[in-house]
């Protein structure tokens, strides 16, 4: 019987494990196919994490010495894939394949996954130009243009966001109308430095070995091709949240969920399911930062290691 089982080895479900062992608990493992880190560790450059500053620093080298300080107190990590988490009795049973696994709480860290356009050069730039996050990579083009793909919240908020950065954002949208809120969709409009291309998409991302050089967007209504010379772009159509672990077998979810699949959690990471609870990317409303998807899982950690203690007692 396990104290706690942490599904996911990123920022959140390391800092988990940290916190839950070092108060006291003894059985805590982290599930993690890979090597622990998350989508961190693809990031190129990191400038933006407390304390850690370092000219040319990458997300490998920020997640790298994570493991070890996390694993001292006792957490252990097994490469096994959780197929899915089930409520049984007064515990929770972890679905490994042919191994089950029973835990007095669960922690998922799971995360969610930027959803990819599918345009040309997309996956041969990304890292290199191509984004994912404005708050992570906006700086590095600062007085310079790029291009915004995208027309939700997230797309406009983050070319708002870019405006205070750069020189000129390029927001391309597939359409010409906006699911994102109206208020949202006035204030961009109104900023000088935004400029909107509409009923476009992006046919391909172009560039050398230095990275991205520009875009070709193409037009629904036949219009000539345009071309865009900018050395970053960013691609918000939508985040797939990592929740399948929760997915019942009558198509159910073990907890609350909102429409778009996202964890319900209060500010102490509680799901609607006593002990179990959800840190990171794959929560309502994350912020998709590397400091924050740690402060869930320190959070989580602690309401875990209080949870087993008050059941122990």
């Amino acid at each position: 019987m396990l104290d706690c089982a942490i599904i996911g080895g990123g920022p959140a479900g390391l800092t988990a494990g940290l916190y839950a062992t070092r108060g006291g608990l003894k059985e805590v493992v982290m599930y993690e196919m890979g090597m622990p880190g998350g989508q961190i560790t693809q990031s190129s450059e990191i400038e933006n994490y407390p304390g850690v500053f370092r000219e040319g620093l990458t997300g490998m080298e920020l997640m790298e010495p994570w493991p070890a300080q996390c694993m001292h107190f006792g957490l252990k990590h097994e490469m096994k894939e959780v197929q899915r988490v089930r409520k049984t009795g007064k515990h929770f049973t972890v679905d490994l394949g042919s191994e089950q696994v029973e835990a007095k709480t669960v922690i998922v860290c799971t995360g969610s996954t930027p959803r990819r356009a599918g345009f040309k050069g997309e996956d041969e730039f990304f890292g290199r130009g191509v984004s994912t996050c404005a708050t992570c990579d906006g700086f590095f083009y600062k007085d310079k243009e790029v291009a915004v793909l995208g027309g939700g919240d997230t797309a406009l908020e983050e070319a708002l966001y870019l405006a205070n950065i750069c020189s000129k954002v390029y927001v391309i949208h597939r359409r010409d109308s906006f699911r994102a809120a109206p208020p949202t969709v006035e204030r961009a409009m109104k900023n000088e430095k935004i400029e909107f291309i509409l009923n476009a998409s992006i046919e391909e991302a172009f560039g050398d070995a230095t990275g991205l050089q520009g875009i070709r967007i193409v037009f629904k209504d036949g219009r000539e091709p345009l071309t865009l010379n900018v050395p970053g772009l960013f691609v918000f159509v939508g985040n797939n949240v990592n929740n399948k672990v929760l997915k019942q077998e009558d198509g159910s979810f073990l907890c609350k969920v909102n429409e778009q699949g996202e964890v319900i959690v209060d500010l102490k990471m509680h799901t609607s399911v006593p002990g179990l609870y959800a840190a990171g990317d794959i929560r309502i409303e994350a912020a998709k930062q590397v400091v924050c998807a740690a402060a869930d899982g320190a959070v989580a950690g602690m309401q875990a290691l209080n949870f087993v203690q008050e059941l122990d007692a």
